[in-house]
Parts: C-alpha cells; sequence; structure tokens
C-alpha cells in the first residue's frame, strides 16, 4: 500500500502555529532538516538493495516487517529529542522503509524493462518533489494551514487502499496511486513552508516529513509504471 499515517505528532496534526524563532536560527534548522533528509534517502536506499535479494521472504513476513517498521516511526517521537538513540532510530525506521519496498522493487524489475520503470519513477518522484519544493518555497500563498484537509484526505485514501486489498481491482489501484501523488505532492509544499518557517519541533519531524512525502510519491509512481509496463 506504502501508505504512512503521517499524524504520528499531535502537533503535525492540523498544521502549526507561527513561529518566533531568530532567522538565523530557522536557516541552522532548515539545513539540518535537509541533511537528515538526504541520509535518510541513502539510508532507505540501503535498506532497498539490501531487501531485494531477499524479496519473497519479505513478502511472507511483510506484516510483522510493517509493524516494526510504524513502531519505529511511533518509538521516534519518543527519542527525537534524544541525541543518538534518535538518530538510531530514525535510520533504523528508514532502511526498514526499504527492506518493506524490496517486494514491489523486485516484482518491477521482473518486468519487461523493470529496470527503466524503477529509474523512470525514481525521476518523475524527484522532479515532482523539486518541482513542488520550489512552488512552496516562492509562493505568497499559506499552505500551512491546510492540514485538517490534508489529513481526512490521506485517511480516505488509507481506507480505499485497505478496501481494494480486498477487491484487487486494478483500475481501482490505478486512481488510489494518482490519488495518492496528488495528496502527497501537495504534503511536500505544506511541510517545506513548515520547514522553511521553524515550525517543526525538531530537523528531525521535517526530514522524516518529507522523506514520507517521496516514499508515498516514487511508490505510487512505480505501482502506476508496473501497471501500465506490465504485459498483462
Amino acid at each position: 500500500m506504502g501508505l504512512y499515517d503521517r499524524e504520528y505528532a499531535n502537533e503535525r496534526t492540523y498544521g502549526f502555529q507561527a513561529t518566533t524563532k531568530p532567522e538565523a536560527q530557522i536557516v541552522s534548522f532548515v539545513k539540518e532538516t535537509y541533511k537528515l533528509f538526504a541520509a535518510s534517502m541513502m539510508a532507505g536506499a540501503v535498506g532497498a538493495y539490501i531487501g531485494i535479494p531477499m524479496a519473497e521472504s519479505i513478502a511472507t513476513w511483510f506484516i510483522p516487517l510493517f509493524i516494526l517498521e510504524i513502531a519505529l516511526l511511533i518509538g521516534l517521537q519518543f527519542v527525537k529529542n534524544k541525541p543518538g538513540i534518535n538518530l538510531l532510530v530514525m535510520f533504523g525506521f528508514v532502511f526498514m522503509t526499504g527492506i518493506t519496498l524490496a517486494p514491489l522493487l523486485a516484482q518491477t524489475l521482473g518486468l519487461s524493462g523493470g529496470g527503466a520503470i524503477i529509474g523512470n519513477a525514481f525521476a518523475m518522484t524527484s522532479v515532482v518533489f523539486g518541482a513542488m519544493s520550489f512552488f512552496a518555497i516562492k509562493s505568497t500563498r499559506d499552505f500551512t494551514s491546510y492540514g485538517k484537509p490534508l489529513m481526512i484526505a490521506l485517511f480516505v485514501i488509507i481506507g480505499f487502499s485497505i478496501l481494494n486489498i480486498f477487491l484487487g481491482n486494478p483500475l481501482f489501484q490505478v486512481v488510489i496511486a494518482g490519488a495518492v501523488v496528488v495528496l502527497f505532492s501537495i504534503l511536500v509544499i505544506f511541510d517545506t513552508q513548515n520547514i522553511i518557517r521553524g515550525a517543526y519541533q525538531t530537523p528531525i519531524d521535517g526530514a522524516i516529513a518529507l522523506y514520507l512525502d517521496f516514499l508515498n510519491i516514487f511508490t505510487a509512481l512505480l505501482q502506476l509504471f508496473g501497471i501500465f509496463g506490465s504485459d498483462d
């Protein structure tokens, strides 16, 4: 499914209040956030690289592994202010996201031109992510107040995703994946504006928010390209 409940901290539910942090502190905060985001991307890639050869076993144990993944995400909120252990838990979480993504990657690699499909999905995700980030920085419109409707939309998509697990309808999956791309593209704007305003409690919060945005867009595009690239 590839969707994560982003409401893992109460302060993230409906957006943030305006902050009064000094500009220099915000600049430092933003730099640290994007450093952690880049490191998270690499840790997730390592997890996927290690997981692909074990894709069948991971698929068999997917539910326990996914529960562990969510537990790490929730646990991160309790240790995010504890130096050392916060980074350990954060990188443990993103590593696990790579592990649990491995079955989808392996399935895609099994398709004709599977490597190109993955490359195209990653390239498209990078373009969308970069474009939305740039828009968030340049736009004079405030998207930080959109938290509540975005969370409602997320829960609706999660509900339909769970329903389609039982239905197994490819057309329905295309619609869901398309909705995920749109929703998390908007969330990139939402999160970016909150980051550059210093509205997150820690850089880890911002980095994980961006990572989940990128991961969900990539997963949805991978599903879309895989469906349309399949011979079935």
